[in-house]
């Protein structure tokens, strides 16, 4: 793999420079009040994959999310955040002018194409279009999907596996508060990537597109824009919704939808992707929340407003209809077989791309729900850890030293030999570990630590794939 380190003059190294800031401060968890704030591991850059695309199967990787950390950064570039008036009687210029600063846009786009090629391409190999598409067999296809997902929304919460791993986890409550955290990079800035359609004359297509747009922001209502019903949604469960406040806690996969939308829209030769994309998630919205509006009024109770997702089960039930009728029919009416070639493929690049995200996510707080200090099981493999067999890390750090959320691509263990820390598996869960304990890291698991004695002196055995399967 080349090494970014080498490459002084990469565009994608620049960019990295200015959008990655220096590692998260002392107690950080939270970045309150500077959405241009967003840490991240600078040893952690030469994980971004510059030798193949990445395919969904490589989604939970170091190299995912610094990857989608980045390309994520360089589309925000295009959108305008303004510091909120109440944090502070005078907000952090530097940080607004340095994000929007010339430099900081000229990097964005220079590094933008590469990087979208290694997030994305490796879609292009996973979906295979064969055979013949007709109009009629390609409308009816879409039509047997929405009815299909219509009909699932009364189905129990517990057949969606992601909903389940909510549901069935120790702390329902920090396990849902994390699910919720992984919306906010779309949610708060909800429907900015079609918003990247509005300009341009194209026709029907473009007023039909707008039609959407004008609901998703609330028909010019501040306080009905989902965006704003998605914030009262975070308040009401204790999580502030002020936008990438847990910038640290976004799973890669949770940053790769968003990203995948800002990929079509922002690269016009998509737009029929882009439809069949819209599409997929405008019908499957009608399914998912109502079932999610339920899941969490079990977990909160009456505390939750869950009005965000009511208003979606609700309107994407009109929006998906729209879609097919307005946009997708009359797209592949005018332009035949490219229209249908591109919808169907942003269809289903996006149907794969959410399923691999929801996996990840399922597998994330099953593991959190399931960590345990000490497990009698990882004793052995400790004892002959130290006696000399296999490899591993040991670092030494001193007070409010913290490793900013990462992910290691084999499984470990974390092991205390002097001093403490706080580990953090989900956003908002702090498990506070002391000299002598040991808790077990699968490989493609988000977390960081910060230090919390004067030294800690830890180790980090890396396990075969035979010795992590006895400890999972």
């Amino acid at each position: 793999m080349t090494s970014l380190v080498d490459a002084a003059c990469d565009p994608i190294t620049l960019f990295a420079g200015l959008s990655f800031q220096a590692e998260a401060r002392a107690s950080e968890c939270l970045i309150a009040g500077d959405p241009f704030r967003r840490p991240a591991r600078a040893k952690d850059l030469p994980f971004i994959p510059l030798d193949r695309p990445l395919g969904p199967d490589r989604l939970a990787s170091n190299s995912a999310l610094v990857l989608h950390r980045l390309l994520f950064n360089a589309y925000e570039t295009d959108l305008l955040f303004l510091p909120a008036a109440k944090d502070a009687a005078e907000p952090d210029w530097d940080s607004f002018d340095a994000f929007y600063g010339p430099e900081s846009i000229a990097c964005a786009q220079a590094a933008r194409p590469r990087l979208e090629h290694l997030a994305f391409a490796g879609l292009e190999a996973e979906i295979d279009l064969a055979g013949k598409w007709s109009p009629a067999l390609t409308l009816a296809y879409f039509q047997d999907f929405l009815a299909r997902e219509q009909a699932a929304s009364a189905e129990p919460e517990e057949n969606d596996p992601l909903l389940a791993s909510l549901l069935a986890a120790e702390d329902p409550q920090a396990a849902a508060r994390h699910y919720l955290v992984q919306m906010a990079p779309d949610f708060l800035s909800e429907a900015s990537a079609m918003a990247r359609l509005s300009p341009g004359a194209y026709g029907p297509l473009q007023s039909a597109l707008f039609n959407v747009l004008i609901d998703e922001y609330g028909a010019a209502v501040h306080a009905a824009k989902h965006s704003s019903l998605f914030e009262t949604v975070m308040a009401s469960v204790g999580l502030d919704p002020r936008p990438h406040a847990y910038w640290q806690f976004y799973q890669p996969g949770s940053l790769a939808l968003v990203n995948y939308f800002h990929y079509l829209a922002a690269n016009k030769g998509h737009f029929f992707r882009y439809l069949g994309a819209l599409f997929y998630t405008e019908a499957s919205l009608v399914n998912i929340t109502g079932r999610q509006s339920r899941a969490l009024r079990r977990i909160f109770g009456k505390a939750i407003d869950t009005r965000y997702f009511d208003e979606h089960h609700h309107i994407d039930r009109h929006h998906s209809r729209m879609v097919l009728a307005r946009l997708i029919e009359p797209a592949i009416a005018a332009y035949g077989s490219r229209a249908i070639a591109g919808i169907l493929r942003g269809f289903e690049e996006l149907r794969l791309l959410q399923a691999a995200a929801d996996r990840d996510l399922a597998a994330q707080i099953n593991w959190a729900g399931q960590l345990r200090r000490n497990d009698p099981r990882a004793a052995g493999h400790i004892a002959a850890w130290r006696a000399g067999s296999g490899p591993g890390e040991t670092f030494r750090e001193v007070s409010d030293e913290r490793s900013t959320t990462h992910i290691h691509p084999d499984d470990r263990l974390l092991l205390l030999e002097t001093g403490s820390m706080d580990f953090f598996p989900l956003a908002g869960v702090n498990l506070a570990l002391k000299a002598g304990d040991h808790l077990f890291i699968p490989q493609g698991r988000l977390h960081g630590s910060i230090v919390t004695a004067p030294e800690c002196l830890y180790h980090q055995p890396i396990l075969s794939p035979d010795v992590a399967r006895t400890l999972a």
